[in-house]
């Protein structure tokens, strides 16, 4: 028994290392202000000389801007990456605005590379995520103001404007690009299409649907 438990603490302690392992690098030195007039390509952006490095490279002044929600969706987001602000690059975090028309929507979706936490500025906001253990679990609430709520790395997600007026959120993310698969749009606006045969099968569905929803994205 000993000896299995010994086994099961190394198995963990290895899961655990891999897992920590599973986000963006620390950084290995004071900053590296994102160079975004470079070309060349690696795992995140090129330094800027820290000799030419300025405040501005480390601030951003957009998120009091509302931003237009009209769109089918009812919801607009305002990223803060190092595209917006370059001294993010390499510290392994960014953060977005999030805007909602009265019923509007951010769909469901998924950021394969970032746990989010979310609070409400203004107006209410119907959360949730979907679990993979166990399996299909459907977590969610309604936040009102100052509220806050965290989306695990991974799972589907989404948010919804219940009210009669516009909803305002602040949401930061644990990675400097954290990405963002929206359902509808991957499964059904893939280029080229995901067979049809495939869609059927996967969601028991005629593929009359399917073809109408593929025009839809």
């Amino acid at each position: 028994m000993a000896s299995n438990g010994c086994i099961l603490t190394i198995s963990f302690l290895a899961f655990s290392f891999f897992v920590a392992l599973a986000s963006d690098q620390n950084p290995i030195q004071d900053f590296c202000v994102a160079d975004n007039g470079t070309t060349v390509l690696l795992n995140g952006l090129t330094c800027k000389d820290p000799k030419q490095v300025v405040a501005d490279d480390f601030s951003f002044g957009g998120l009091h801007i509302a931003a237009n929600t009209s769109n089918a969706l009812g919801c607009q987001v305002t990223p803060v990456t190092p595209s917006e602000m370059p001294g993010l690059n390499t510290l392994g975090i960014s953060i977005v605005r999030i805007d909602y028309a009265p019923r509007g929507i951010n769909p469901l979706h998924t950021h394969p590379r970032a746990s989010e936490i979310l609070i409400v500025l203004e107006g209410s906001l119907e959360v949730g995520f979907i679990t993979s253990f166990p399996e299909n679990r459907h977590i969610g609430k309604v936040l009102q103001k100052g509220d806050a709520f965290v989306f695990p790395v991974g799972l589907v997600h989404y948010q919804r404007n219940p009210g009669p007026t516009n909803a305002v959120a602040i949401a930061a993310l644990s990675s400097q690009n954290p990405g963002v698969i929206i359902v509808a749009n991957a499964v059904f606006g893939s280029t080229p299409n995901i067979s049809s045969d495939i869609l059927e099968k996967s969601f028991q569905i005629n593929k009359q649907v399917i073809g109408y929803l593929q025009t839809k994205f």
